[in-house]
């Protein structure tokens, strides 16, 4: 049987916003969780996401629920918390590479999903997804250990996979994506369009051969 409760880890991108759709629809009751770590792009990242949630209407979905989890003092120096070289449309994705990121982010939402009663934690990494902690070996050891550590059963649901940007723009395509956002150097509350991941969304729409009704400031070419 599904279990009636899922908490989905929310970013605010169209992987995790998609997500959180589908999964309002295969569950009783959804619980978005953004966890706040110190990078610069959050507070946009915040506004859009409860811009989305609040256009989905969906009332499976429940109140966005922030929890903190600082990583400047670890981070020091890293572009994510500094805002100093910020990898381009130009860069290669292993450049934007936070360490640890889905490590972090599923030590205290398994703790805080234990303590709740919900069994079932999904978030949204892509298939070609090149970093250590985004690998089936490394969710499967991490359920394991919540398991040792908690006493707790803890599924963890990674159901893009096996798919692009691209086929996930295409599940979204009825879904308010505009009201998603990927940037890393955001320009106020607009995607700054010349980022590594305001390229991989103006990639992903144009691939999908779907309207890009993003706001960027900039548009640059893009090889």
């Amino acid at each position: 049987m599904t279990p009636r409760q899922a908490a989905v880890l929310l970013s605010g991108g169209l992987d995790s916003c998609v997500l959180a759709a589908e999964m309002g629809s295969r569950f009783e009751s959804v619980l978005p969780l953004y966890v706040k770590q110190g990078l610069r792009w959050e507070s946009t990242e915040l506004h859009w996401v409860r811009q989305f949630l609040f256009a989905l209407r969906n009332s499976t979905i429940l109140p966005l629920c922030e929890v903190e989890l600082p990583i400047g003092d670890v981070y020091q120096s890293h572009w994510s918390t500094t805002g100093a070289q910020i990898p381009d449309h130009r860069s290669d994705d292993q450049e934007v590479y936070l360490p640890g990121r889905n490590l972090l982010l599923l030590a205290k939402t398994s703790i805080l999903c234990a303590l709740r009663g919900i069994s079932v934690i999904a978030l949204g990494p892509l298939g070609g997804n090149p970093f250590p902690d985004s690998t089936p070996e490394f969710f499967s050891r991490f359920q394991d250990a919540v398991r040792v550590a908690l006493r707790f059963e803890i599924v963890i649901e990674t159901p893009f996979s096996q798919l692009s940007k691209k086929e996930v723009v295409q599940r979204g395509r009825n879904l308010p994506l505009e009201l998603t956002f990927s940037c890393i150097n955001p320009a106020g509350l607009l995607h700054c369009g010349a980022c590594n991941k305001c390229a991989e969304r103006r990639r992903s729409f144009q691939d999908a051969g779907i309207a890009d009704r993003t706001q960027y400031k900039q548009l640059p070419i893009l090889e």
